[in-house]
Formats: C-alpha cells, sequence, structure tokens
C-alpha cells in the first residue's frame, strides 16, 4: 500500500533522546480526541505483543548493529501488518512514536549500518509504505542531554546512556533524511516552549486534514 487517498492517516514523531516528541505527540493525541477523530496511538519498537517484546530485547541488550537493524524490522513488520494498515484502512488515524526514519538514523548515522543494506530491508518489510506526515523535534545533542539527566530517577536504556558524539551522527542522519524527503518531513526546533511547538503540529495537521 502506497497511496493515502482512501485511508486515515498514519503521523510520526522523530527526534533523539530528550528532544521531547512524546510531549508533542500527547498534545496531538488530545486534540484528535477533542475533535472526535477515532485514532490510535503506538510505539516503536514495540505496538504489537511481539513488538513489545522485541523491544524489551533491544533497550536492554548489547548486540551487533546489523542485529539490533534486523531486530527493529522484524518488530515494524508484526507492527504495520498487524496493527497500523489494519488501523488506517479502517478510518482510524495512526499516531506513533518513532518509525522507519529511526533506524535509519540511529542504525545507520549512529551506529554505522550500510546505508544501502538498510535501503534493502527497508523496501522488503515496507514496499512503499511511509507516513503520511513526520514531525522531526531537532535538537543539539548538548541540550538533550541536560535535559535527560535533569529528568529524575528513571533508568535510562541503552540507546539513552550513549554520548553525545553518537547523539550528534544521529542528529545530522536525521536531517539527513528529512531534506531528502521535504513534503513529508516537517522539521522543528526543539528548543522552543513545548505550548508553541504544540501549536505548530496541531495547525501543521489542521492544514493537511482540515475535516
Amino acid at each position: 500500500m502506497t497511496g493515502s487517498e482512501a485511508r486515515a492517516p498514519f503521523i510520526t514523531f522523530e527526534g533523539i533522546d530528550g528532544a521531547g516528541k512524546t510531549t508533542q505527540l500527547e498534545a496531538l493525541c488530545h486534540f484528535l480526541q477533542s475533535r472526535g477523530t477515532p485514532f490510535e496511538r503506538t510505539r516503536e519498537p514495540g505496538g504489537t505483543p511481539a513488538g513489545e517484546r522485541l523491544r524489551e530485547v533491544v533497550l536492554a541488550e548489547a548486540m551487533q548493529p546489523e542485529t539490533e537493524l534486523l531486530v527493529m524490522f522484524a518488530a515494524r513488520c508484526e507492527h504495520v501488518q498487524a496493527r497500523i494498515l489494519p488501523a488506517i484502512t479502517a478510518g482510524r488515524w495512526v499516531v506513533c512514536d518513532r518509525f522507519s526514519d529511526a533506524s535509519y538514523a540511529y542504525q545507520v548515522g549512529g551506529r554505522g549500518v550500510d546505508a544501502a543494506r538498510f535501503a534493502l530491508i527497508e523496501r522488503w518489510v515496507l514496499g512503499g509504505f511511509r507516513p503520511d506526515l513526520t514531525f522531526l523535534f531537532d535538537l543539539d545533542p548538548a541540550v538533550a542531554g541536560r535535559r535527560l539527566a535533569q529528568a529524575g530517577t528513571r533508568v535510562r536504556d541503552r540507546f539513552e546512556r550513549l554520548d553525545q558524539a553518537f547523539f550528534a551522527r544521529v542528529r545530522a542522519a536525521y536531517l539527513e533524511r528529512a531534506a531528502r524527503e521535504p513534503g513529508r518531513f516537517v522539521v522543528l526546533d526543539a528548543t522552543r516552549p513545548p505550548e508553541a511547538l504544540s501549536q505548530q503540529v496541531i495547525a501543521e495537521v489542521q492544514r493537511r486534514w482540515p475535516s
């Protein structure tokens, strides 16, 4: 499935750890709920029982970068086929915390997996399926690191514990991906106040889907 004319929208939220994307995803969900739009909120890795078990593994266990990529796409394959496509074809919007762009940013940009190998796996698992709209919350890794340090006592997963050099590569890969698909991506300055970002997100959704 590649077209979006006969189905509900699929919207994703992306950004490095600490960029505040989950807060903005919640704001959009509140907006959709307030206008009576049927939707599902989900996340990657995860979104299905099998995906959530794979999430536990990939966030806790050290593994080779290629293995990491394959686990991510295994969870994504199940997610798309078992949850995302059924929802959007039934008329329910899907709002997702991360998707394939995150694998490009973290595994290709951050880990150094070959981009051609990534593209091959992405085509095999997704074909031409992509989000209709992707919000990328762009933030300097140094600022993101300070935010995470101030976030409290929550135990960080193994990705969140990586250094700023890793997240600088991830950020660069995200921006590279966004530059290649300007019609799908909306890049937002994550240093702006959360309320202002929420207004931008909702305004963009209303612009694209006014009804």
